[in-house]
C-alpha cells in the first residue's frame, strides 16, 4: 500500500495525462427526465408509460398534453440531428428498444439556459421519459443494436404547415457525436 503519497508517472506518460471531471448535469429550462419502472417476471415484463385524464398527462414533473403518438425506428449507429420546433410543440420521448445517445441544446432567445448543451442516454434497460420543449434542438445517435423510440407531441403534425426545423448535424460541433474511446 502506498499510503498518502501520489504515484509518480514517467514523464512521457505524465505529459499525456488528463484527469476526468464530473460536473453536475447542465440544466435546460423546461427539460426534465422521469424514470420509469419496468416490472419483470419469469415470463416477461410490464411498464406503464403514461396515464391520461381530461387535463392531459398525470404524475409528470411538468405539463404535457399529448395530441399525437409516433414511433421511430433507428438502424444501428443512425445519427439523426438536429431537429427543432419553432411553433409550440413539446415532445416526450421514451426508448422502448436499444439505446440512444441524445444531445439537447437550448436555442431559445431570452431563455435562462440559452446555449446550454446537455447529453444523456435513453435506454430500454433503464427506461425514462424525456421532455423536450419547443426551441430546444435535439438529436440522437442510435446504439449498436439500433433503437425504437416512442414519442408524444402536444401538437399534431400538419403536412400543409410543417414545424420540422433542421440544423446541420455539426452545428454545435462534430465532437458531440464522436465515438467515446476512453
Amino acid at each position: 500500500m502506498s499510503g498518502d503519497r501520489p504515484v509518480r508517472l514517467a514523464e512521457v506518460y505524465a505529459r499525456l495525462l488528463t484527469v476526468e471531471a464530473y460536473p453536475g448535469v447542465p440544466e435546460i429550462e423546461g427539460v426534465w427526465v422521469r424514470e420509469l419502472r419496468k416490472h419483470r417476471s419469469e415470463n416477461g415484463a410490464f411498464m406503464e408509460i403514461l396515464r391520461l385524464n381530461q387535463s392531459g398527462a398525470q404524475q409528470l414533473p411538468g405539463p404535457h398534453d399529448p395530441r399525437q403518438f409516433s414511433v421511430s425506428w433507428a438502424e444501428p449507429g443512425r445519427l439523426n440531428a438536429f431537429h427543432i420546433h419553432l411553433k409550440p410543440q413539446n415532445e416526450l420521448w421514451c426508448t422502448l428498444q436499444g439505446q440512444l445517445s441524445v444531445w439537447l441544446v437550448d436555442c431559445r432567445d431570452g431563455s435562462r439556459s440559452l446555449g446550454v448543451q446537455r447529453s444523456l442516454t435513453l435506454s430500454a434497460e433503464q427506461p425514462a421519459l424525456l421532455h423536450i420543449p419547443s426551441g430546444v434542438a435535439h438529436g440522437y445517435r442510435a446504439g449498436a443494436q439500433g433503437a425504437t423510440l416512442l414519442y408524444s407531441a402536444d401538437a399534431q403534425f400538419n403536412a400543409a404547415d410543417p414545424d420540422e426545423g433542421r440544423l446541420p448535424w455539426d452545428t454545435f460541433g462534430a465532437h458531440l457525436w464522436a465515438e467515446d474511446r476512453g
